[in-house]
């Protein structure tokens, strides 16, 4: 699962905010993001001067990120699976994304540590929030990520996997779960750790 792969958007995270020289945040922040993210002192105030500069009121609403993925995808709908994304960075559940919720998505989704993007794929799949995932959501979710396959890729799939309920169907069986059941966190991250083609079913890319 490589940085630039649209299911862990460390791209995206990363030129939306573009690259700044410096920056003043407060110490309070500043703290905290050192101790819950990878990034160092300079890399957190350089991030911050550009997020104040491209978003002066300090926050990034749903709208502004769903015009950030159309540009990304301008040959898909990229708008449902924006919304997903959003939703999995909101923290606070208040409609927009503030600095420390942008920097520890782009620590969740640019870390090396593979089960460190399970937990963030796990909060993109746990559509209501509740800690856990259904099938319902996995549904849901797959169909958001078909949205933003190219229309000639989603022709080259398997024909165990070429619509958002046969790839649901297909991913939902490596867990090992009834159709009424659920998943937890760690069993996410288990069944998809475990499984090469559970990974990338999470993912965009078809078959090689």
């Amino acid at each position: 699962m490589n940085e630039t792969t649209p299911i862990l958007d460390t791209a995206i995270l990363q030129r939306t905010m573009g690259n700044a020289k410096s920056g003043m945040v407060s110490r309070e922040v500043l703290n905290d993001l050192k101790v819950s993210t990878k990034f160092s002192e300079a890399e957190i105030s350089q991030w911050y001067e550009n997020f104040q500069k491209q978003c002066p009121t300090g926050r990034i609403t749903l709208t502004q990120f769903e015009e950030i993925y159309s540009r990304f995808f301008p040959n898909s709908d990229a708008k449902t699976y924006a919304q997903h994304v959003f939703r999995s960075f909101d923290t606070n559940d208040d409609g927009t994304l503030d600095f420390k919720e942008y920097i520890v998505a782009l620590h969740m989704t640019s870390s090396g540590k593979m089960s460190l993007k399970l937990e963030w794929a796990f909060s993109l799949f746990d559509v209501d929030k509740n800690g856990y995932i259904t099938k319902n959501e996995v549904c849901e979710i797959c169909q958001a990520i078909f949205k933003i396959i190219p229309k000639e890729k989603q022709e080259k799939l398997p024909s165990d996997e070429n619509t958002p309920e046969k790839r649901a169907d297909k991913l939902w069986s490596y867990f090992g779960k009834g159709e009424n059941e659920r998943v937890a966190e760690g069993e996410f991250i288990k069944g998809v750790m475990d499984n090469d083609d559970a990974l990338r079913l999470i993912q965009c890319e078809p078959a090689k």
